[in-house]
């Protein structure tokens, strides 16, 4: 199977009036957000800047050795945007109204761009987090209520409603998918200019969110989809169902858009969530369910600082890590109280159970982190 870089290869040739926006599109420019273009002012403004005008502008401030350094998931992202300034159903795009703001005192990082298609309609692509562990922590840290980056998407959606004629998709990946979501429902005077909201592996919301009016109301625009096995996009309440799509990787790192499977337009399905996301999803509710916001910031400061254990800062260096990053924090677990221990080794395996079994797959002595009576068997081989 291929990936949204096949896509623009293998229909790249085809106008918006010859094949019709598709979920595919989405996925396309959910992920253009990732690209940094700071430095590059005619796509702050209104008026933008042309796609093919665009990747040169950012070529003179990056260099090939530079973009090929960078091992997050994300940096697959400026090679998908020269592509598609080369290809006829993207090459004509203009990309404007560009922000990157830091928004609070605790560093969180808010991103949108509004790309504007030939056919007249927009796209507002709202930027997710990458696969740093301090990312990932921003997506579990909306568990405890309305944070800086989503009032700042009603604001950027009002902006770009009130300035742009045609009608919006709005959608974003990771906590851009909440964005767009969250974004959408509350800026009421866009309501009528939305065609389709996108959230593609994004966090959900609280009950209350979920029961307003509003939400309700554009309940159907909403499309979720998520891969087999999600751990952002499982998190907090979901009354969308989700369309689940096939990944080419493994465990936490299908999170990357990028190894979503494609065939022709659309996504590849998959009929359920594989059994250890179920897994997950069940132990996160019985934890979480009950604790109110100072329980759960408490609970996301220990799990993410046990994954920080690692040593490492990107969750693909953790997996890749293998046994050494499971001892390292396995030693962190053991530090916790009796009554904090049994409840964050359960999330640590959930978390990553994915990889965890794989791991005992090529581990001959069928390796276990639960119960840690196991972790003495583990550390004796460091």
């Amino acid at each position: 199977m291929g990936n949204i870089m096949d896509y623009i290869s293998w229909r790249g040739d085809l106008s918006f009036e010859q094949s019709q926006f598709n979920e595919v599109d989405n996925l396309i420019l959910a992920c253009f957000s990732y690209v940094n273009l700071d430095g590059i002012p005619a796509v702050t403004k209104q008026k933008g800047i042309g796609l093919k005008k665009l990747t040169e502008e950012f070529m003179k401030l990056h260099t090939m050795k530079e973009l090929e350094a960078d091992k997050s998931f994300i940096r697959l992202a400026p090679f998908m945007m020269m592509e598609m300034a080369k290809s006829v159903r993207f090459g004509k795009c203009v990309v404007r109204n560009y922000v990157n703001d830091i928004v609070t005192e605790a560093e969180q990082q808010f991103a949108a761009m509004e790309i504007v298609l030939e056919d007249g309609t927009s796209y507002v692509s709202f930027r997710g987090t990458d696969d740093t562990i301090i990312g990932w922590k921003e997506d579990f840290n909306l568990s405890t209520g309305v944070v800086p980056a989503q009032k700042r998407a009603i604001e950027y959606l009002q902006k770009i409603s009130e300035h742009t004629d045609g009608m919006l998709r709005v959608g974003g990946h990771s906590k851009g998918g909440n964005l767009a979501i969250y974004g959408s429902v509350m800026c009421k005077s866009a309501h009528e200019k939305i065609l389709e909201i996108y959230s593609n592996d994004g966090p959900g919301f609280s009950r209350e969110f979920q029961e307003l009016p509003e939400m309700k109301e554009m309940m159907p625009k909403i499309i979720r989809i998520i891969p087999e096995y999600s751990i952002i996009g499982t998190l907090l309440e979901h009354e969308k169902e989700p369309v689940i799509v096939a990944s080419s990787s493994k465990g936490l790192l299908q999170h990357d858009g990028f190894s979503w499977e494609v065939q022709g337009p659309a996504l590849v399905r998959r009929d359920s969530l594989n059994k250890t996301a179920l897994r997950f999803i069940e132990i996160l509710h019985k934890w979480i369910d009950g604790m109110d916001t100072e329980q759960k910031r408490l609970l996301i400061e220990d799990l993410f600082a046990t994954l920080q254990a690692s040593g490492y800062e990107n969750l693909s260096e953790v997996q890749s890590g293998g046994l050494k990053s499971l001892a390292a924090m396995v030693k962190r677990v053991e530090k916790f109280a009796p009554e904090s221990r049994g409840m964050m080794q359960e999330l640590l395996t959930a978390i990553c159970g994915g990889w965890l079994e794989q791991l005992q797959a090529d581990t001959k002595d069928k390796l276990s982190v639960l119960p840690l009576s196991f972790s003495d068997k583990i550390l004796e081989k460091f």
